[in-house]
């Protein structure tokens, strides 16, 4: 018995234009995922192009109509390639890069450099030579050893650096503790409570190798709702004032960082791009006037909104295990060394058959990974029809982060990555050799 395409709990939870076909098999951006999983084997990471394209537009859009004088960063923490990055270029945004990595990516493809944020609390000297020397359009002062640096840097070639200050509020976002990042206690920084944000602007106001064009903060993520924006706004526009009055400070630029929530599951509900845009802007304005302040750049760094429900991630069923009473086991190809949220952040995740995409969900199973560590589960009590060696399981929202933070753990070669679009599949990085993961090595 199947259920009609309308009624699969599971499906909004992949990219938009995702479907059944005749075969009963699911379809990603026009192509069917069992073929796809065959053609390029698994694991593999699908993405949709034109569900990376809308969502960047989605957040220019959100933003810029009701606050023109906005920038959109896309955080390639969450995912970044060659392939993603002209994707982000191509649709007019900006770039938050905390790596040396990153930012070589990005210019390997022509990204304009005066687009790209560099982030990271230890930025190292040649990572901060080579920004510098490229002419990167913001430096993201993290601390005050960062900021002399910096200073130093851009004075021995003759430039003034950009930059903005990275503030901690002291706002809780009401997320994972490891991906808090606006408290107190945080590595992320200057504390605008300590006193140490306001000593860092007064020297960097002083100082002759950079510009201070604003400030920062980011607060971790994913935030659930739209209030602890809203607090850190309150904080950080107070400082701003307090800063204008004492030191003639003006706040040409203010970041707000990032973090917006996407659903991994069918239980999982958060409010629109548009919500976070009304409240974050709303609170702004409000506060803009209250405080007697120019209305500043704004700067908005999605990440995981844009990248995550665009990735599919599929695996190839192989061993079986059932516990009489206790439980079910599923084992596939794949596991933390391409997905390590769950048994890092204890991430949930959803699962469809494939190549079976409509039938009735009749079994509870945990779908476990192949490698060698009992924390290897991807997902653990969740309901699919019956499983048998060779099926394919489609997991969505494997978009964001899953990529970044795969590894080679027991000498594992990681994933493909395949763009699809309106039926065509390309692919964008190959899936490492057994030569990759000694190519290194010398004996």
């Amino acid at each position: 018995m199947t259920r009609p395409t309308g009624r699969i709990p599971r499906l909004p939870l992949f990219p938009k234009d995702s479907g059944i076909n005749a075969a009963g098999h699911l379809t990603i951006g026009g192509c069917d995922a069992h073929d796809l999983a065959k053609e390029f084997g698994t694991p593999l990471y699908v993405y949709d192009e034109q569900m990376l394209r809308h969502q960047c537009r989605e957040f220019v859009e959100r933003f810029a109509s009701r606050y023109p004088d906005s920038i959109i960063c896309y955080a390639a923490k969450a995912f970044l390639n060659k392939a993603m990055a002209k994707v982000v270029m191509e649709q007019g945004l900006g770039l938050d890069v905390v790596s040396l990595g990153e930012f070589a990516i990005a210019r390997s493809v022509e990204f304009p450099v005066e687009r790209i944020y560099f982030h990271g609390n230890n930025k190292l000297p040649e990572e901060l030579a080579t920004t510098i020397e490229a002419d990167i359009g913001r430096v993201v002062v993290d601390n005050r050893q960062e900021l002399r640096l910096v200073d130093s840097l851009a004075r021995d070639r003759n430039k003034c650096q950009d930059i903005l200050l990275r503030l901690t509020p002291n706002v809780d976002p009401h997320t994972h503790t490891f991906t808090t990042t606006g408290v107190l206690d945080s590595k992320f920084g200057f504390p605008i409570g300590t006193g140490q944000a306001e000593e860092a602007l007064e020297e960097a106001l002083a100082l002759r190798g950079v510009s201070l064009l604003g400030l920062h903060f980011h607060l971790g993520s994913p935030i659930p709702d739209t209030e602890p924006y809203e607090s850190a706004l309150a904080v950080v526009l107070q400082f701003a004032r307090e800063m204008k009055g004492k030191y003639d400070f003006d706040m040409f630029e203010l970041s707000v960082g990032g973090g917006f929530p996407v659903a991994y599951t069918v239980q999982d509900e958060y409010p629109h791009p548009g919500v976070y845009a009304d409240a974050i802007i709303s609170t702004l304005s409000n506060l803009l006037l209250k405080n007697s302040l120019m209305p500043p750049r704004l700067t908005v760094e999605p990440g995981r909104a844009i990248s995550a429900r665009a990735g599919v991630a599929l695996y190839t069923v192989g061993t079986l295990k059932e516990i009489p009473g206790v439980r079910r086991f599923v084992c596939v190809d794949g596991g933390m060394s391409d997905n390590i949220r769950p048994p890092l952040y204890g991430a949930t995740y959803e699962a469809l058959v494939a190549n079976r995409a409509a039938e009735q969900d009749i079994h509870t199973v945990t779908v476990a990974g192949k490698l060698c560590e009992s924390g290897d589960i991807l997902m653990r009590d969740i309901q699919l029809p019956r499983v048998v060696p060779g099926d394919v399981l489609a997991v969505p929202a494997c978009g964001a982060y899953c990529i970044p933070m795969s590894s080679n753990y027991n000498a594992t070669p990681r994933p493909a990555i395949v763009f699809v679009n309106r039926g065509n599949a390309r692919i964008v990085r190959h899936r490492e050799t057994l030569d990759d993961l000694y190519r290194l090595d010398i004996a």
